[in-house]
């Protein structure tokens, strides 16, 4: 018989052609039109990566003689998905690497992925391994005690394994995390085994969908548990401000990051995901990497491809004003 492992390990297999459009669309404004009758469109997202690629749709409306009148709708000003394309072929990957990316602009809605492969979430899990437990303390009408939000504390701004090891109990391990998941819609991340839990299996998509509950307004998360979250996310301790905070202006960001030697192959995986602004505008990023041969490589392809996921939305290279990490 199939064990319950298997079975998420299964689900947690992205398809070999993931669909772009994640879920629908909640709102549609219309914002202007042409003499002909086309109009231009601007969408709203519910948690979870919309494409800016999607097909043009078109509005009907009755004629006088009831007859409906189809009027073409203009597809979107960009294809977010074609230009990060573009900006990743600049990225230098190494040859034993593995790199996937995706972005999405707070203020438009719009969002883009670049490749669909699963990794080992390495830290990154602790984001989610948080959202999770302030998910349960909400169900249960109670707020976190003193001794988890040391832990969380610990957790997120060090990246202290031991008190991420606590708090996975606290959860229920692989099964709570994946509970938790299905309600916030992360449809291709599975917990990691036993204690295991920086081999959680998820990709950049769902990391995405994950940032959003952290950062958006349409979540299963309370407001006042979003704001505690993000409020960990800013205070990263000085010499993991790496990664997605490549891409940032340097006026503010908030992430976590990841990264994993692997016994096996000696190779490391090197994951980072936030929020960052860049000229005045907010962006959720998440960078997820594989097979770097150290560490300052993995924190070099992730920085990379981070501004890459910016430059499909800006136009243009951001800067960093971020130190250089130290190795942990």
């Amino acid at each position: 018989m199939e064990s319950s492992r298997a079975r998420r390990r299964r689900r947690a297999r992205p398809p070999r052609r993931r669909p772009l459009l994640r879920t629908a669309l909640a709102t549609v404004a219309v914002l202007g039109g042409t003499a002909a009758g086309t109009v231009y469109v601007k969408a709203r997202a519910h948690p979870g990566p919309v494409s800016s690629a999607a097909s043009p749709s078109a509005s009907s409306s009755a004629s006088a003689d009831g007859e409906a009148s189809v009027e073409p709708v203009a597809e979107p000003s960009a294809d977010r998905n074609a230009t990060l394309t573009k900006a990743m072929a600049a990225v230098t990957v190494p040859s034993a690497a593995k790199v996937s990316a995706a972005v999405l602009a707070l203020g438009s809605g719009e969002s883009a992925t670049y490749g669909d492969a699963a990794f080992d979430t390495a830290s990154i899990v602790k984001v989610d391994i948080l959202a999770t437990l302030l998910l349960q303390a909400q169900d249960a009408g109670r707020p976190l005690t003193a001794a988890e939000k040391a832990y969380a504390t610990k957790m997120i701004e060090n990246s202290d394994n031991a008190s991420t090891t606590a708090l996975w109990h606290v959860i229920g391990s692989a099964d709570g995390l994946d509970a938790a998941n299905e309600r916030f819609g992360l449809t291709a991340t599975a917990g990691g085994d036993g204690e295991l839990w920086g081999l959680t299996q998820t990709t950049a998509a769902d990391q995405l969908v994950l940032l959003q509950q952290v950062f958006g307004d349409d979540s299963e998360l309370s407001e006042a548990s979003r704001e505690y979250v993000q409020g960990l996310m800013r205070n990263i301790e000085p010499d993991q401000r790496w990664g997605v905070s490549a891409a940032a202006d340097g006026s503010a960001w908030a992430l976590k990051n990841g990264w994993l030697p692997r016994s096996t192959t000696g190779l490391w995986d090197v994951n980072s995901i936030g929020r960052v602004t860049v000229d005045g505008d907010d962006y959720l990023v998440a960078v997820l990497s594989n097979g770097s041969a150290s560490l300052e490589t993995g924190i070099s392809l992730v920085e990379a491809a981070a501004k890459a996921a910016a430059k499909a939305f800006i136009g243009n290279d951001a800067t960093s004003s971020a130190p250089a990490p130290a190795s942990r």
